[in-house]
């Protein structure tokens, strides 16, 4: 059985075509102008080759791993097949599992809720809120944030040295920060963690969409990312690796689909006989589409020529730092320094602006979509900013007025479907609010700042 699979550009260091990439939004100071999405951190666009399959499947809907009918037949062929599409695209070993979930965040607490009882978890201060925090019911020693990679492997192996060595033990680490796209030493911290009998789980969030992630080759034990960082829609994961933690543990979600066979007890009770396999934490109708569209996503990475790609946004990397350097009063946010490799995710603060004001000014007068905020991962952007760890703020919603200096930060980020033209529309944009300020008047509504629509245009003098 098969489904129509649409057609790929075949260009390689061009941008792929992406949905949105045509939608103009007005400005405040008159007209429209082609949306400039520099927020793929968050959400990356879906590929149009993506929709495009996933359009060509839509008329064969059907229910997955329930129904004799033919539509049922091949729906449950194509999710099973995009199993082995994302294991391929992982690299994974032969005995790794594929889980499909919601999405990052899912997926890890999927893992929290598998890992063995006395379990200790190591995991730097760093990361994301979706690997900072699920590990609620183990023992987990939180590192501080290490200024180099190599103090990133010396803080872990010390940290491991002390613990109990005969006990469980798992290491979460980000591929690449969420804040300033720097790469982490995966495959040294991997070789650190396994020298001390732990095991090593991979956020791949941010790095899975930019450069190429193989399992196998890293020597990591699981590998989780969503699918809406991948340029696929919204409410799809994946959790790939090691089977025997996930066997081991009660079923994530307890329902249809996880359980293989289920019988009444003589006493009135019930017994469940789980699966083993992957569908053991799928419980319930799988998102289908979701994830054929991540399967799909994968293919045309693949397709397009990942080494092209990667090169072509390091271009776009290189081209936003001489830009933001050329500006004094920008301060790009990193840990590991100026010559760290990193993705196109670029954080930075400018002196005399409360972040949100300058994020909306993009927005409103030049039709630039970044974020502003501590991008779900406020411990990370407070040990950069130099701030307290007690200081008011909070992820997305400042509370300085505009003026004011905030204690959030500003984050551009980009990647396949950025067209060159966006990259330069942002540069001269944050030089000329720097240089001219703001021609709209904000105000704070809803902990957000937004343009005050009851005033006229008028440049403002200082910030």
């Amino acid at each position: 059985m098969s489904v129509p699979t649409a057609a790929l550009d075949s260009s390689v260091c061009a941008p792929l075509p992406v949905l949105g990439q045509n939608v103009t939004v007005p400005l405040v100071t008159g007209g429209e102008v082609t949306y400039a999405a520099l927020d793929y951190a968050a959400s990356a666009p879906a590929l149009q080759r993506v929709w495009d399959d996933v359009a060509a499947y839509a008329p064969y809907y059907g229910s997955v791993h329930r129904g004799a009918g033919y539509l049922s037949q091949l729906s449950t062929d194509l999710f099973e097949n995009s199993r082995r599409t994302v294991a391929e695209f992982l690299g994974c070993r032969t005995d790794d599992q594929v889980v499909f979930t919601r999405s990052t965040t899912d997926s890890l607490n999927l893992l929290a809720a598998a890992i063995p009882a006395d379990c200790q978890v190591f995991v730097y201060e760093t990361e994301h809120h979706a690997s900072l925090l699920p590990w609620r019911d183990a023992q987990v020693t939180y590192l501080n944030a290490p200024r180099t990679p190599a103090q990133a492997v010396e803080a872990l192996e010390r940290a491991l040295a002390e613990r109990d060595p005969y006990g469980p033990a798992l290491v979460c680490v980000t591929g690449a920060s969420n804040v300033t796209g720097e790469l982490w030493p995966v495959r040294e911290l991997a070789a650190a963690a396994h020298a001390h009998g732990a095991r090593i789980v991979l956020d791949a969030a941010q790095l899975a969409p930019h450069h190429p992630v193989d399992i196998a080759e890293l020597d990591v034990d699981w590998v989780a990312f969503s699918g809406h960082k991948l340029y696929a829609p919204f409410g799809s994961g994946v959790l790939a690796g090691r089977a025997d933690w996930l066997q081991a543990a009660e079923p994530y979600l307890a329902g249809g689909g996880a359980s293989r066979k289920v019988a009444r007890r003589a006493d009135g009770g019930v017994d469940v006989d789980w699966h083993t396999t992957a569908a053991r934490h799928e419980a319930g109708s799988p998102n289908v589409i979701g994830v054929y569209s991540i399967a799909s996503a994968c293919k045309a990475l693949t397709e397009a020529g990942f080494e092209g790609l990667v090169a072509r946004e390091q271009e776009l990397v290189g081209r936003v730092r001489e830009g933001l350097a050329e500006v004094p009063e920008v301060q790009v946010l990193s840990l590991f320094g100026d010559d760290a490799p990193r993705v196109g995710v670029i954080s930075f603060v400018v002196r005399g602006w409360n972040s949100s004001h300058f994020a909306a000014a993009l927005s409103a007068e030049y039709g630039i979509g970044v974020r502003d905020g501590l991008f779900c991962a406020h411990p990370l952007v407070r040990t950069l900013l130099g701030s307290d760890p007690q200081d008011p703020g909070e992820c997305g919603a400042p509370e300085a007025e505009p003026g004011e200096r905030s204690l959030n930060a500003i984050r551009v980020s980009f990647g396949a479907g950025t067209p060159d033209e966006h990259i330069d529309r942002f540069l001269r944009a944050v030089s000329e609010l720097v240089r001219e300020g703001a021609r709209w008047n904000y105000r704070t509504e809803d902990g957000r700042c937004v343009p005050d629509r009851g005033e006229a245009a008028q440049v403002r003098d200082t910030f």
